[in-house]
C-alpha cells in the first residue's frame, strides 16, 4: 500500500497525525514495563484515531528499552486491529537486508495492509555498541545501496538467485528517515521521507524543498510524501505543557555531559537539581523551540510549520515521566486535530 497521494496541507485537521514511541525507561520503572507501556500506548493511539504507530531501534542505551523494533511492532500490531504499525526506524546498516526483508515479510503476512517499513542509516552510537553489532561507522556510507538491495528482495530482483520468503511479491511501504543526506537518498529512490526535528524549522524546510526538487517517481510512490517528526506537548496551560518536556530535556543534557542517556526522571526532581552551567545550558536548549502549549497555541504552531513545509503528515515523538500527563497530551492533540475516538484515518 502506497502512502496516499494527497496534496500538501496547512491545516492540522487536514493531515494525518501519527505517533512514534521510543520505549523510554522512566525512573522507578523497569525496561520491561517501558515495552508494555509502548504496547498500551499503541492501543490508546488506535482508540484516539491516530493514523500510524511506530517504534524505534536503539542498542545499549540505559534509558531506552526499544532495541528490537520488528519484534515490538509485532506486539503492537497484535494488540491493535486497524492502526498502521511500523518502525521509525530499523537502522539498515546494522542488519543484513535479506533478514530485514524477511522480518517485514512476516509482519506484513500476519497483519496485511497495516505494516510500514521506516528505515534509517545510523549505526551504534558508541564504539562498544558498534563492535558488539559487528559494524563500524563506514557501514552507514552505503545506505543507498543497502536500501536498493532491501527493496530488491520484495521485487524478486536480487542478483544472488535467492528468493526472500515470504517477502517477495508483498508491498510493505518503505519510508526513509532523513538525517544528513537522507533527503537526497529518499528523493532518488522515490520514497516517502520522514524528517525532524521541529526545533530547527529552517533546516527542516530546506530538507523538504531539496527532497521535492529531486524526487523521482517510483513503483513505491508516484509523488513526494513528507512526514515531519518532533515533540508536541499539549496541556490545559502552557506551563504544564512545557513541564512535560523537562524530563527528556534534562536526560538529553545529561547524555551530552556524561555520555549516557539515563531513564527519564520526574519533572519535580529535575527542577530541584543543582545543575552545572553547562548542563543547564543544554537543558534549556532542549526545551527551546519545542511545540508545547495549550490546544490553541499548539494548533497555531503546527499550522505554521505545516504551511511552511507543506508536509502531509505529523509524527509525534513525545516522551515524559508522567505517563497520565503524556496520555492526556495525546488525547488533547487528537481532539485539536479533529480525530474521532475509535476511528482511524485511512
Amino acid at each position: 500500500m502506497r502512502p496516499p497521494a494527497v496534496p500538501p496541507t496547512s491545516k492540522v485537521s487536514d493531515g494525518c497525525q501519527s505517533v512514534h514511541n521510543r520505549s523510554r525507561v522512566r525512573e522507578g520503572h523497569t525496561a520491561p514495563e517501558a515495552l508494555r507501556d509502548t504496547v498500551d500506548l499503541a492501543r490508546e493511539a488506535e482508540r484516539l484515531g491516530y493514523h500510524r504507530f511506530w517504534v524505534a531501534e536503539h542498542h545499549g542505551v540505559p534509558g531506552v528499552a526499544g532495541s528490537a523494533p520488528t519484534v515490538l511492532a509485532a506486539a503492537a500490531a497484535g494488540a491493535t486491529g486497524t492502526i498502521r504499525v511500523g518502525t521509525g526506524g530499523v537502522m539498515l546498516p546494522n542488519h543484513r537486508p535479506l533478514v530485514v526483508a524477511e522480518q517485514f515479510g512476516v509482519l506484513a503476512s500476519l497483519f496485511p495492509d497495516r505494516i510500514d517499513m521506516g528505515l534509517g542509516r545510523s549505526v551504534g552510537f558508541t564504539d562498544g555498541v558498534r563492535k558488539a553489532l559487528g559494524r563500524d561507522k563506514g557501514n552507514a556510507e552505503d545506505f543507498a545501496g543497502q536500501l536498493d538491495g532491501l527493496l530488491g528482495w520484495f521485487a524478486g530482483t536480487s542478483p544472488t538467485g535467492v528468493r526472500a520468503r515470504p517477502s517477495e511479491g508483498l508491498t510493505v511501504p518503505p519510508f526513509v528517515l532523513a538525517t544528513g543526506e537522507g533527503a537526497d537518498i529518499a528523493a532518488r529512490a522515490g520514497l516517502p521521507m520522514v524528517i525532524g526535528d521541529l526545533r530547527d524549522r529552517e533546516r527542516m524546510r530546506r530538507g523538504v524543498d531539496r527532497y521535492r526538487e529531486r524526487f523521482r517517481p517510483s513503483a513505491w510512490a508516484e509523488e513526494p510524501y513528507v512526514v515531519i517528526s518532533g515533540t508536541v506537548a499539549v496541556a490545559d496551560t502552557s506551563e504544564r505543557a512545557r513541564r512535560l518536556l523537562v524530563p527528556e530535556a534534562w536526560s538529553m543534557a545529561y547524555s551530552r555531559t556524561h555520555g549516557a542517556l539515563p531513564p527519564l526522571p520526574p519533572a519535580e526532581r529535575v527542577e530541584s537539581l543543582a545543575m552545572s552551567a553547562k548542563e543547564r545550558g543544554f537543558c534549556e536548549a532542549g526545551l527551546a523551540g519545542q511545540l508545547a502549549g495549550t490546544a490553541e497555541e499548539v494548533r497555531r504552531e503546527l499550522e505554521a510549520v505545516l504551511k511552511d513545509t507543506g508536509a502531509q503528515e505529523v509524527l509525534v515523538t513525545t516522551s515524559t515521566h508522567d505517563r497520565e500527563a503524556l496520555l492526556d497530551s495525546y488525547r488533547r492533540l487528537a481532539a485539536l486535530a479533529g480525530l474521532d475516538d475509535g476511528a482511524t484515518r485511512r
